[in-house]
C-alpha cells in the first residue's frame, strides 16, 4: 500500500530572502514524519513528528514564533483528527505551551474534544506537555511586526489584523490510517480569545479514511464560512483527484467569500494534491512512489508534481 505525508508552511508571500529557509524547514518536517511511516510507525507518530518540526523552527507561526495577538502574546490553536473514527484533539487559544500539537495529541486519546484558554494549559500541566513561561514563545521578528502594526494603528485609528499563517501535515501510513494535523500563532493582532479555523473540525481540518484529509492555511474567518477542509473531502468523494478537489475548493474560497488560503490533501489510495490562491505556500511531499522528498515555494514551482508523488 502506498504510504505519503505532505506538509505545508503556510499560505502568504515567503520574503525572497527567506525562500530557501521556509523550503528547509518544510523538508526536515517532511523527513521528520517520513521516518516515523518508513519504520512501520503510525500516520499519529508521523504528523506530530512532522508539526513538531515546524513548531521548533522559528521561521514559522506556530508555537515559538507565531504571531503576536493584540494584547503582544503568542495565543495558538492546534489540533489533530485521524480518520479511522474521526476522532480528534483540538486546542484554541492556549498560551505557554512548547508543542500544542503534542498536548492536542494528548487530548486525541481522550476525544473527540476541543479544549481553550486556561483550560488546554491545565490539561496539558495534568498530562505532562511541555510547559513553558509565555513570553519565551515571542521572538525578535514577531515582537517587531506586532510594534510596526502598533504604530499603523495610532496613525491609522482602525484595526486592521494582517498575516495568518498555519503548518498543517497530511499522514497516510501503512495500514490505511489518514491522519491530518494543524498548528498556527493566528493572525497578527488577532483579538485575544479568538479561535480560528485550525481548531475547528472540518473547518481547519478534516480525515476520512474511506475518503482522505484535508489541513488548511489562510483567512481563517472566510475557511469556516464555507466549512472548507469537509467541503474539499467530499469533493474527494465526487470522484475528483486531490489536486482538482483542492484547487475547486481554494477556488469556492475566493468566489463565494474573498478568502485567500491554501490547502494539502491526500486521498485514501495515496495520491497527494495542493493548491493555493496566495502568492506562496511552501510545501514538501514524500510518498513510497518517490524516491527522495521534493519541496517547492509555490505551486506552479510543482510542474509535473501529480505525476511524480503517484504510484
Amino acid at each position: 500500500m502506498t504510504i505519503a505525508i505532505i506538509v505545508h508552511g503556510g499560505a502568504s508571500p515567503v520574503p525572497p530572502d527567506e525562500a530557501e529557509t521556509y523550503k528547509r524547514g518544510c523538508l526536515a518536517a517532511v523527513q521528520a514524519g517520513w521516518a516515523v511511516l518508513e519504520r512501520g510507525g503510525n500516520a499519529c507518530d508521523s504528523v506530530e513528528a512532522a508539526i513538531r518540526s515546524l513548531e521548533d523552527d522559528e521561521t514559522f507561526n506556530a508555537a515559538r514564533g507565531g504571531f503576536l495577538n493584540a494584547d503582544g502574546e503568542v495565543q495558538m490553536d492546534a489540533a489533530i483528527m485521524e480518520g479511522r473514527d474521526l476522532r480528534f484533539g483540538a486546542l484554541a487559544a492556549a498560551q505557554g505551551l512548547r508543542h500544542p500539537i503534542s498536548v492536542a495529541r494528548t487530548i486525541l486519546d481522550v476525544g473527540p474534544l476541543l479544549l481553550s484558554g486556561e483550560g488546554v494549559r491545565g490539561f496539558g500541566e495534568a498530562n505532562g506537555a511541555e510547559l513553558c513561561d509565555p513570553a519565551e514563545l515571542i521572538i525578535a521578528k514577531a515582537r517587531q511586526k506586532w510594534e510596526q502594526t502598533e504604530q499603523q494603528l495610532r496613525e491609522q485609528r482602525q484595526i486592521k489584523p494582517g498575516g495568518s499563517d498555519t503548518v498543517g501535515c497530511v499522514a497516510l501510513d501503512a495500514d490505511g490510517l489518514l491522519v491530518v494535523g494543524t498548528s498556527t500563532g493566528g493572525e497578527d493582532h488577532n483579538p485575544p480569545g479568538r479561535v480560528g479555523d485550525s481548531a475547528q473540525v472540518g473547518c481547519g481540518f478534516y480525515a476520512e479514511n474511506t475518503l482522505g484529509g484535508c489541513a488548511m492555511t489562510g483567512t481563517g474567518e472566510a475557511i469556516m464560512q464555507v466549512v472548507l477542509a469537509k467541503t474539499v473531502v467530499e469533493f474527494l468523494a465526487a470522484g475528483l483527484h486531490p489536486d482538482d478537489a483542492a484547487k475547486q475548493a481554494i477556488d469556492l474560497l475566493g468566489q463565494r467569500v474573498q478568502g485567500e488560503g491554501g490547502c494539502i490533501v491526500i486521498d485514501n489510495d495515496g495520491q497527494v494534491g495542493w493548491a493555493h490562491n496566495s502568492a506562496d505556500m511552501p510545501c514538501a511531499v514524500m510518498t513510497s512512489a518517490m524516491d527522495e522528498p521534493r519541496v517547492w515555494l509555490r505551486k506552479a514551482d510543482a510542474g509535473a508534481a501529480r505525476a511524480a508523488t503517484t504510484a
